[in-house]
């Protein structure tokens, strides 16, 4: 199995301990992804001749949490925003899914969590949080009173540990379930052992976090037992929450998959969100046209995308300017809304067709 290597300092933030992320600076302690290389041997893991990519698979809710363990070891990571506000966004150690996966005997789930961030047709980093994902973050909070509005369905590809997911799921829990108008939230990640092992356990972990403020603590663990999860289930149906899950490769088929499963039972508006998902050329192609494909055919009144990324994806030739491009020759209004150059260049656009 080949893999590829980048070297990029300061872009992602580190798995052993808490950490702050601020502007402009990362902490030096920091957490939950690494704060110094993109690691990767060998092409895109998007479309490869003569590569077999995983194939889209919807997953269930209650089959995911079946596969939780007894308890959560988590951490806390700390987003400083641009008003000098903070998001505290709980994720499950990596260390902790270790353990996990070395009671499953789950060797090739195990070598995806060692030295290479992402293995061709394998594995695609989803286990770490990059700092894109951050800078989406902090433009959703800005505009968060329209995307926990009525009837909203926000789709996260790419989703990892999905931290602006976590953000959006968090600020409908803090507020009273009568105001909440309801929310259909789908997360995508090429792995699905990602959405197991990541996804899921840190959305438990924020609907914790706000459900019991009195003794909940940054560091520790969160014991999962029946209760738990029925407690979780019933947050969810009160606040008109629905979770979808869906794992493959970018495709047509992809794109079919979501927009049969993805509830439609009224008129919604939708934001889609992405982060590090256009590193290289067969990448940002892949990528662009199945963003394409489902702003136009998800069944909405509106559509949005917001998608970051770095500049330049230097030594593997993705860029947001080409992907940029792609969008435009298909019809997409693109606009920047975001740049940050603090490090490896990086930038946050806004997508509408």
């Amino acid at each position: 199995m080949s893999t590829f290597s980048f070297s990029f300092s300061g872009d992602d933030i580190e798995e052993d301990q808490s950490q702050t992320v601020s502007q402009p600076h990362l902490s030096p302690r920091s957490h939950a992804a690494e704060t110094g290389t993109l690691r990767r041997k060998s092409n895109s893991a998007f479309p490869v001749v003569g590569q077999p990519m995983l194939s889209p698979q919807k997953h269930d809710l209650e089959t995911l949490l079946q596969t939780l363990p007894s308890k959560i070891a988590y951490s806390t990571l700390v987003i400083v925003l641009d008003n000098g506000e903070e998001i505290l966004l709980p994720r499950r150690e990596l260390w902790d899914v270790r353990v996990q996966l070395m009671a499953e005997e789950d060797d090739e789930s195990l070598g995806n969590l060692a030295q290479d961030d992402v293995k061709t047709g394998v594995y695609e980093g989803g286990f770490k949080s990059w700092e894109s994902s951050v800078d989406v973050v902090k433009e959703l909070y800005k505009r968060r009173d329209d995307i926990t509005g009525s009837s909203r369905k926000a789709l996260e590809l790419g989703c990892g540990t999905a931290l602006p997911s976590l953000a959006i799921f968090q600020w409908l829990l803090a507020r009273e379930s009568s105001e909440v108008g309801g929310l259909d939230l789908a997360l995508a990640d090429y792995n699905p052992t990602v959405l197991k092992l990541v996804t899921l356990p840190n959305l438990l972990l924020s609907w914790a976090q706000v459900t019991r403020k009195e003794y909940w603590e940054k560091e520790g663990e969160l014991e999962i037992g029946e209760e738990v999860i029925q407690e979780f289930l019933s947050a969810l149906k009160s606040y008109s929450i629905t979770l979808s899950f869906f794992s493959g490769a970018w495709s047509s088929k992809f794109v079919e998959l979501v927009c049969q499963n993805m509830p439609s039972s009224q008129p919604s508006i939708l934001t889609i969100i992405g982060a590090e998902t256009i590193y290289s050329p067969a990448a940002l192609v892949s990528f662009a046209d199945t963003l394409i494909g489902l702003l136009k055919h998800l069944d909405c009144t509106e559509s949005t995308a917001f998608i970051a990324a770095k500049k330049v994806y230097f030594g593997v030739g993705g860029s947001m300017e080409d992907f940029c491009d792609i969008l435009r020759t298909q019809g997409a209004n693109v606009q920047q809304i975001r740049e940050e150059s603090n490090g490896v260049r990086r930038a946050v656009v806004e997508i509408k067709i």
